[in-house]
């Protein structure tokens, strides 16, 4: 359920809806607007008629039933744009965003090369694999504590907000110290303990869609997240399984445009995971620009044909600084577009 507060309604009457809510066995998430405030009440679908009953406190002026099944991911909870900020960067407030770097943090030389890159074109979040969930328990597995470490000194120096993967529960506080956004990578979008876990976090979380999931599927682990109480929860669409195989996986761009129209929810594009191959990658990432994301979040290494893990999809330092160059013609003519729009 949402209940829509009256534009008058005070502080205090918005803190005893609240408390109502809670007291009968529901949560209560609140979204301030700029015109109104309103309150999402979750809970038990049994509950439904008995959490009707609080339009009758002082300063409620509505109370609508979410049709949706994730409630607080979906447009009816929060018209608005969620703006997810990360130190000095805001992802979703209208431009677009570049986290770049290794797939894999290998070392410091080469952590470091890659942040030098990603700023020196551009990029605002540095990305990198301490912990890799990987097909083959024989392939590398990342540096893991070593890795975050050398994440965080490489922040240090550059300034860059640092994005790396987390995999177990029990390992969310070592990579909340570390890092500046979890991200939840597409094998683990319904490992449910560890969407519950990271939605206690402090931290935005950066949820991969799986390569069977739904757009449902993923906006329902969004909601995990957020019913937790961790309202920064960005999006990203990394390809989906299909039969083609010319390609790692298949780019589904609509899932962007859709995203958009049923969450508030920021939505970034991985056109390196999808690609598979670096040829691919730079033709995505501007289709990303074109078609409304938000943001990607690309693999950049300086000699991948020496990485460890994902050469192949890696871009050189010269294909990224021409990709930059490109996103920033695109994006000056998609707010042309809007603006005429």
């Amino acid at each position: 359920m949402i209940i829509v507060m009256k534009k008058s309604a005070t502080d205090g009457q918005v803190d005893r809806v609240v408390e109502w809510i809670e007291s009968v066995g529901y949560r209560a998430h609140l979204s301030r607007g700029t015109e109104r405030t309103i309150i999402g009440a979750v809970g038990d679908a049994r509950g439904r008629e008995q959490i009707r009953s609080v339009a009758h406190l002082p300063g409620v002026e509505n109370v609508v039933p979410i049709l949706k099944p994730y409630k607080l991911a979906s447009r009816e909870f929060r018209e608005q744009d969620t703006v997810v900020r990360v130190g000095g960067v805001e992802i979703g407030n209208g431009s677009f965003t570049v986290m770049a770097g290794p797939c894999a943090v290998e070392t410091e030389e080469q952590l470091m090369e890659c942040a030098y890159v990603a700023k020196k074109a551009g990029a605002q979040i540095l990305r990198g694999g301490a912990f890799k969930p990987r097909t083959s328990p024989y392939s590398f597995q990342g540096l893991e504590e070593a890795g975050l470490k050398l994440l965080k000194k490489v922040r240090e120096r550059t300034g860059l907000p640092v994005v790396t993967e987390v995999v177990n529960p029990a390992d969310v506080d070592l990579v909340e110290a570390h890092a500046d956004i979890l991200q939840i990578g597409a094998r683990n979008v319904q490992n449910f303990a560890l969407l519950k876990r990271v939605g206690q976090a402090r931290k935005p979380v950066l949820l991969k869609r799986g390569m069977m999931t739904t757009i449902e599927e993923l906006l329902m682990s969004a909601e995990y997240i957020l019913s937790e109480g961790n309202p920064d929860v960005i999006l990203c669409e990394r390809g989906i399984r299909t039969f083609e195989t010319a390609t790692r996986n298949t780019l589904d761009l609509s899932a962007v445009v859709v995203l958009k129209q049923l969450s508030h929810l920021p939505v970034i594009v991985d056109p390196s995971h999808a690609a598979g191959h670096w040829k691919y990658v730079a033709p995505l990432a501007r289709a990303a620009v074109a078609v409304g994301a938000d943001g990607i979040i690309v693999e950049v290494h300086p000699e991948p044909e020496k990485a460890v893990s994902d050469g192949m999809q890696s871009l050189k330092p010269e294909k990224f600084y021409k990709l930059m160059e490109d996103i920033g013609v695109l994006e000056s003519a998609m707010r042309q577009v809007r603006a005429n729009s």
